[in-house]
């Protein structure tokens, strides 16, 4: 429900939206939701010093669900 839920919400905010995966993986330290979008968007998905990201972080965190989510957006340039 999170991944979709973050991938619905960085596919209205990039250019192109058929590029955005997300993808959940579970750690020792919680579950991790990685953001990978098209290189042009990446800037947009940051946004100016980070605000972007850090709303969508703080947008996961405060739905329902009850456990401990990171989300990181992957620069997949390199």
């Amino acid at each position: 429900m999170l991944r979709d839920a973050l991938e619905h919400l960085v596919k209205g905010i990039v250019d192109r939206p058929d590029d955005v995966r997300v993808r959940a993986r579970d750690t020792q330290r919680g579950e991790v939701l990685e953001v990978h979008v098209h290189p042009e968007d990446l800037g947009r998905v940051i946004g100016r010093g980070g605000r972007t990201a850090g709303a969508l972080r703080t947008v996961i965190g405060a739905l329902p669900g009850g456990r401990r989510v990171r989300v990181d957006v992957v620069d997949t340039d390199r």
